[in-house]
Parts: structure tokens; C-alpha cells; sequence
């Protein structure tokens, strides 16, 4: 199967983000099985969704892996032409939700999967397909732990997220965190007969606000634009009437961190703050929605040298979003993104990739697997 005709088939399987994805995965494994390749399904805790992990090649060698998510942003949005989860073509432009977030990425490596089968690789290929990367990478931690158990120690991982196939060597750490504040309703001409739950969110905000200011002042890392930590109030929803005492309160925070800063560190006073107020009567919850950690590869690292000379292309510093990369790093194992596609087309009505970024991004693949027969 050509590039574009895999792309069509798995921008079919609407993997939206935190829902099942048992299609997409058994369509993937029934693809490899015919090209003669086990793969193995990595059930998450969540029961009805996986990660899937194929070698091609000698197991018990160093290799490759070539990493990708398998789930898409949900497609409600207004704006698209046409169903985003059937793809369309508009000469060389490829539309459908996925085509660029990352699910192009995922078509180029199964495109390039008979060449790779029919190479007398001495180093192996992996492939390592994750679930809820848009959740803030759940999946690929339960599939990372399993690796000691289905290959020898990588050599790399090549992340394909979209970057116009230039290797890009870092990016910074995310934690996310959701805290709910519950006092106690009543009329607003009675306020001592209440606890109003967004006056208690105020101190928390406040010292969001103060953490923020902290961090515009160091420590830099002047590869990256704002070059140092930030942080965010990224929601906040509470009340129901003007005269009425508000019970609830939630509101949403995010840590962005430079390399070497721990993002759920960044997160710590707001969640001190947060767990001040049951003294005052209120009833707190503090949920941590995401966490990965910061990406940082060294310019002369084997690995970001070998994707230069794979690309043509010098790799680059930095980017602003999160990958997957900084857990396989966490993890001892080199890790770079390399991917087709632009991330300004991600996330948006018509979401498109081209099909030479495709073919680009498989011609990259099988020129690995020659490096990988020396």
C-alpha cells in the first residue's frame, strides 16, 4: 500500500483522544502480519485502549524507534469542508483530522514497512504506536515500561511528530492541573451564612499570578522563546447568578519548564495554597492532568548527527510544544523529533498534510534502514 492510501485508512478511525482504539490498533497489526511482523498490543490501564510495539529486525541488537500517536484532537470545531475523518484530497494537499497530528507520520512508517521487511537489517527497527498523546502522553509511559521486556536498550527514538522533517532537539516539560473549590450555597444578602468558593480560588490565583512573575526572571534557557519557565491560569469556571453565594469553583493551571526544572515542581505553591483552605471550611480536590518532562539532546549527540545526515537539514534548537521524547529520555534512551508535516496545521479546521511531506518522511525511514544493514 502506497503512503496516501495507509493515510486514508487511519484518518478513518476516528482515535479521538481518551476514547477506545481497538480499530485503529488491530487494523495496524493485521497490516504488519501480512507483511510477515508481529506486533504486540500494550493494553493501558484504562482497559479499552493500547499501545502497540513491533520489531523489524534482530531483537536482541540496538536499534531504532520510531515513535508516533495513534490519537487525534476531537473534530467538533466549525470550519471543515468535509467529514474530517474521511480523507480528501486537493492536489498535493491531504486533508482529515490526523493527516499532520501525527497520523502522516504513522502512514509514512507503514509505507516504508515492506522495504524495511525485505532488508537484511543488522540493527533493528522498532515501532512504537501510543494511545492519549493528546492528553498529555498518557499511554506511552505504560509501553516505555515495558521495554526492557521486548528489545534490547535503543540506540534512539525518532519522534515523529510534525516538524517539515527538520530534527528538532529539545522542547520544554508541561504539568497540567485541575483544582476544585466546594464552600456552601446561600442567599448573596447573607454571606455569613455561606462560604463563596470563588472568593477562596482568589488566593490561589494570586499566587499564580505572583509564580508567574517569578519565573520571567530566570532561569534561561535562551534556546527557547520566552527563554524561561511560564505559567498559567488556563480556565476558570464558577457561580450560577449574581445573587447567589457560589459553592463551586474550578480552575486550570499549566507549568511550561526549561530544560533541567521538574514542571510539576513549578505547580507545588499554587497546590500549597490550595490545601490551606479546608482550615477555612472548604473542601478542596487537586487533580493533576498531565506531566512530561523537558526534552534536551546535545548538538553532538550520535543521534541528533545521524538525523542530520538523514535529512539534509541541520537539526534545530528548539521548539515551543511537547512531545513524547523527553519520557523516552527520562527513560535513558536518546530521543529526537523528525516528522512530516507543519504543527501550525495541526489542531484546526482542514487540517492538511502534502503528499510529498509523506513521501519525504518515507524516503527518511528507508534510508535509516540502510545506516541500520552496516
Amino acid at each position: 500500500m502506497q503512503a496516501i492510501e495507509i493515510l486514508e485508512r487511519l484518518v478513518g478511525f476516528p482515535s479521538v483522544v481518551g476514547t477506545p482504539n481497538g480499530e485503529i490498533v488491530a487494523w495496524i497489526r493485521h497490516y504488519l502480519k501480512s507483511h510477515g511482523i508481529a506486533a504486540t498490543e500494550l493494553p493501558g490501564p484504562e482497559g479499552d485502549r493500547s499501545n502497540l510495539f513491533a520489531t523489524i529486525g534482530p531483537v536482541e541488537v540496538p536499534g531504532y524507534i520510531l515513535s508516533g500517536h495513534m490519537d487525534v484532537v476531537p473534530a467538533a470545531e466549525a470550519g471543515w469542508s468535509s467529514d474530517p475523518f474521511r480523507l480528501r484530497a486537493e492536489a498535493d494537499r491531504l486533508f482529515g483530522r490526523g493527516s499532520t497530528d501525527m497520523k502522516g507520520f504513522l502512514a509514512a512508517v507503514l509505507a516504508a514497512v515492506p522495504a524495511l521487511a525485505a532488508t537484511r537489517l543488522r540493527r533493528p527497527i522498532h515501532l512504537a504506536f501510543s494511545y492519549d498523546e493528546e492528553a498529555g502522553c498518557h499511554g506511552v509511559p505504560h509501553m516505555i515500561a515495558r521495554l526492557p521486556e521486548l528489545c534490547a536498550r535503543p540506540l534512539g527514538a525518532i519522534i515523529g511528530e510534525p516538524s517539515n522533517m527538520r530534527a528538532i532537539r529539545a522542547h520544554k516539560g508541561k504539568a497540567a492541573a485541575r483544582l476544585t473549590v466546594k464552600g456552601r450555597s446561600g442567599h448573596s444578602s447573607r454571606p455569613d451564612q455561606g462560604l463563596n468558593a470563588i472568593h477562596a480560588m482568589t488566593g490561589v490565583l494570586a499566587c499564580a499570578n505572583v509564580e508567574a512573575a517569578r519565573l520571567t526572571h530566570g532561569p534561561f534557557e535562551d534556546v527557547f522563546e520566552p527563554p524561561y519557565s511560564s505559567l498559567q491560569v488556563g480556565t476558570l469556571k464558577g457561580g450560577q447568578a449574581v445573587n447567589i453565594i457560589p459553592d463551586t469553583c474550578e480552575a486550570e493551571f499549566e507549568a511550561r519548564a526549561i530544560s533541567g526544572v521538574d514542571p510539576a515542581v513549578l505547580l507545588a505553591p499554587l497546590q500549597a495554597a490550595a490545601e490551606a483552605l479546608p482550615q477555612l471550611g472548604f473542601e478542596v480536590e487537586w487533580r493533576e492532568l498531565s506531566a512530561y518532562p523537558a526534552l534536551s539532546l546535545a548538538a553532538d549527540a550520535p543521534l541528533a548527527r545521524l538525523l542530520g545526515e538523514l535529512t539534509g537539514i541541520e537539526p534545530l534548537a528548539a521548539v515551543s510544544y511537547g512531545t513524547e521524547a523527553g519520557l523516552f529520555q527520562r527513560a535513558g534512551i536518546d530521543a529526537i523529533i523528525c516528522g512530516p508535516g507543519d504543527i501550525g496545521r495541526a489542531h484546526k479546521p482542514d487540517e492538511f498534510i502534502l503528499a510529498s511531506e509523506l513521501l519525504a518522511c518515507q524516503a527518511m525511514v528507508e534510508a535509516l534502514a540502510r545506516r541500520c544493514t552496516a
